[in-house]
This record gives C-alpha cells, structure tokens and sequence, in this order.
C-alpha cells in the first residue's frame, strides 16, 4: 500500500507543455508548439507556429514565410491517467505561406498551402520531459512551390508521380510539461 501511495504521489498530472521540432532547423524552419490538455475527456488542443527562413535551407531556395497548424488529440485509453501521455489520433489543419527564389529564372514565387491531415501518434511523458512521435496524410490546396515542401507537410512526389492535393507529414518533437 506504501508503494502504491508513494508512485501516485510523484506522478504529477500537467495540463500544459511547450515542443520544439526536433530537427526542424535543419528543414528551414523552426516550429515551436504549446498543448492544453483537457484531462477530463482524455482530450487536448495544440497549435503549433512556424517561422519559415529560421534554419538551414536544404533547397537554397531563400524561403520567408509563416506556418501555422491546429491540432486536436483524442487519447485512447490507457492505465496511467496521465493527461498529456499515450497514444492518440488527431485530426489537423493547416496553413503555409511563403515566398522563396525559384529555380526557373530566379524570380520571387508565393507558396500559398493549406492542408487537412489525420495523423496517428505516441506521445510520452517522464517527469517534465515530454517526446511526441507522429505520422499522418491528407488532402491539400493551394499553389504548391516547385519543392513539394511546405515546412510542415510534403506534397506527394515520388514514384514518378507528382499529386499536388494529397499531403503527408510525420514529426518528432521534444518538449518539456509544466
């Protein structure tokens, strides 16, 4: 009974947490995200914004520009209780927009996306730490940059094939609870 009290006591139970992408400067961008959780319904919101041009451009394409995407986590049920903890599904939009140099005569190009994603996801939380792992897909619209990279979602161009309305995504973010 000693043991039982003692690990319910230490496992505190936060409602909030701040994620950095991992590895997102690396992409173009960086992309910082805030998550409420609403422990009641084993449900959370989050949002994440993105500024686009802050990290190392792998296309050299000198991209400016904004990311924005809303987030709502359904969490299946599990032992643990922990709020922000377990696997979840969430359904996602999204909105990106920037201009970047083209490589067809070098002109300032719009890249002007939105994407409605469903994404499947493993968030796991120790102490204050917090790693969230998801993959997900969806239908996109706009006018795509000649990349197929919106700093947040891909356009499908694999396979000799290029759809320019389906959209996948997948992230790793690290983050801390308070």
């Amino acid at each position: 009974m000693l043991t039982l009290c003692n690990h319910v006591s230490s496992a505190e139970d936060y409602l909030n947490s701040v994620k950095i992408t991992f590895l997102s400067c690396f992409s173009g961008s960086t992309k910082v995200s805030y998550e409420r959780a609403f422990p009641s319904v084993r449900q959370s919101g989050e949002i994440c914004g993105s500024l686009i041009s802050a990290g190392y451009d792998k296309y050299h394409n000198d991209p400016l520009g904004f990311t924005v995407r809303y987030g709502h986590k359904f969490f299946l049920p599990d032992r643990d209780g922990v709020s922000l903890k377990g696997f979840y599904l969430r359904p996602e939009i999204m909105y990106s927009h920037y201009y970047y140099t083209s490589r067809i005569g070098g002109d300032r190009t719009l890249a002007n996306m939105g994407a409605t994603l469903a994404t499947i996801g493993y968030q796991y939380v120790y102490k204050r730490f917090l790693a969230d792992f998801w993959v997900g897909g969806g239908y996109a619209f706009g006018n795509p940059s000649e990349t197929y990279y919106h700093h947040g979602f891909e356009l499908w161009h694999w396979f000799g094939r290029v759809n320019t309305n389906l959209a996948m995504s997948f992230s790793i973010r690290l983050g801390i609870c308070f």
